[in-house]
């Protein structure tokens, strides 16, 4: 079954291996630069999961990620923070903006792969 995934993240390189290694199992994936393009293409579409980089330009990936869950339409989304940082504040602030999980850079493409199919499956039990 093929996913429509939203990526957000400001380093060009790193949208790229995320779009490679999420497409590899026939996913759409769709790329922003920024948070504020993120809030931008969810304002009139609904992907099946996003993985939002916790430090970019306008708006970091908590801060969407504490908005998304607001929208009715949204909520139900599972959203997977990146970050660099593996640390308690991280994780704490993860958890307080309700982010469906925290995943650490560099990432393990494969292990993205089935954690970001498994997050979907899961959340669509719960519709």
């Amino acid at each position: 079954m093929a996913y429509t995934i939203l990526v957000a993240d400001d380093e060009p390189a790193i949208r790229t291996m995320l779009e490679v290694i999420l497409s590899a199992d026939g996913h759409e994936i769709i790329t922003v630069q920024d948070g504020r393009s993120a809030l931008e293409y969810l304002q009139s579409h609904t992907p099946d999961a996003m993985l939002l980089d916790v430090k970019m330009p306008f708006m970091s990936g908590f801060e969407i990620c504490s908005r998304v869950k607001r929208i009715k339409r949204l909520r139900h989304t599972p959203v997977l923070l990146l970050t660099a940082l593996d640390d308690d504040q991280t994780r704490d602030q993860a958890k307080m903006v309700n982010a469906d999980d925290l995943v650490h850079k560099p990432v393990s493409g494969k292990q993205l792969r089935s954690r970001v199919v498994q997050l979907i499956q899961s959340h669509q039990g719960n519709l």
